[in-house]
This record gives structure tokens, C-alpha cells and sequence, in this order.
């Protein structure tokens, strides 16, 4: 029996968090609503939500658990936060690329930073990329770093060529 998930990322959405959850679940391969709990009369002068309405939804993307809140509009998400998805091959980044930054913020994306349309910022990262960062050798390891800087989705190919000089 797997021991449960010790700590799990709690998302906080204005109204979106249903919505939210079902584009990543859409994306993500392995994933599910766990539970939906919707808010009831209790604490109305707190939340402010009409009884009925979503107030967490439990998913899982690619097996990793996560907890999306309807908290209202007094937070907002920022880079200071990301999610990474490690990639193996172009194929996977171009995938994950394209679909979390669908309606997202253009300008926001750098790096293989991307920021979705909900505002939360994914990392699309091959594993390659971090390998040749961390090499020993600090002449391939920056001639990656600087190709890497001057993209926005990362282009494995292109960063190979620059590692390899």
C-alpha cells in the first residue's frame, strides 16, 4: 500500500477552480477529480458564496494530488510559484507547450516559462536541458545556459547544437 501524499499544492481561484481543473486533467495523462466539496450556509458571511457552489475540488495530475479552491479574488497567482514538467523529448514539450499556454499570457512565457489562462506558470523543461546545465564542463554548460535564455519554448535541438559548440 503507497503511503498518502504528505503535501499537496493548494491552488486558490476566484470562481474558476472547476473549470481550471478540468483543462489540466485534460492535458495531463493519469489524471482525475478526486472530490468536489461545495459550500453550504456555514460561515456565508465569511466566503460570501452561495450554497451549492464549488468550493474545493480534489484532482490528480499525472498522479500527483492537488486541492483547487473557489477563495474569491483577493490573491492572484505569480511566477514567484511554477510548476515544472519534465519532458523527454521535443515531441512531449511542444505537447505540454501548446496546450497550458492555450489563452494564456504571450508575454509572460521565457525560458520555458509559460503562464496558462489562469495565471499559473508551468515550466516545460526537457531533462537534457538540466543535464547540460549541471555538466562539469562550464564551457558546454553555459553555451546552453545562453542558448537557453534566448528561447521561450525550448528547443532541444537547438540547445544540443550550442552544448556541443
Amino acid at each position: 500500500m503507497q503511503a498518502a501524499q504528505r503535501i499537496t499544492p493548494c491552488l486558490w481561484f476566484d470562481d474558476q477552480a472547476e473549470e481550471a481543473v478540468k483543462f489540466y486533467a485534460a492535458i495531463f495523462r493519469n489524471s482525475k477529480v478526486v472530490n468536489v466539496a461545495r459550500y453550504g450556509e456555514a460561515g456565508r458571511e465569511v466566503h460570501g458564496k452561495p450554497a451549492g457552489t464549488v468550493m474545493t475540488v480534489a484532482f490528480e495530475l499525472d498522479g500527483q494530488a492537488f486541492t483547487a479552491l473557489n477563495g474569491g479574488p483577493m490573491f492572484k497567482f505569480n511566477e514567484a510559484i511554477s510548476f515544472q514538467v519534465n519532458c523527454e523529448t521535443q515531441a512531449d514539450v511542444d505537447y505540454y507547450w501548446d496546450k497550458l499556454s492555450e489563452g494564456g499570457d504571450k508575454q509572460a512565457q521565457q525560458c520555458g516559462w509559460l503562464k496558462d489562462k489562469y495565471g499559473v506558470s508551468w515550466q516545460v523543461v526537457p531533462r537534457v536541458l538540466l543535464e547540460m546545465i549541471q555538466d562539469p564542463d562550464s564551457q558546454k554548460s553555459q553555451r546552453a545556459m545562453e542558448a537557453m535564455l534566448k528561447m521561450k519554448k525550448i528547443d532541444i535541438q537547438a540547445l544540443k547544437r550550442a552544448y556541443a559548440g
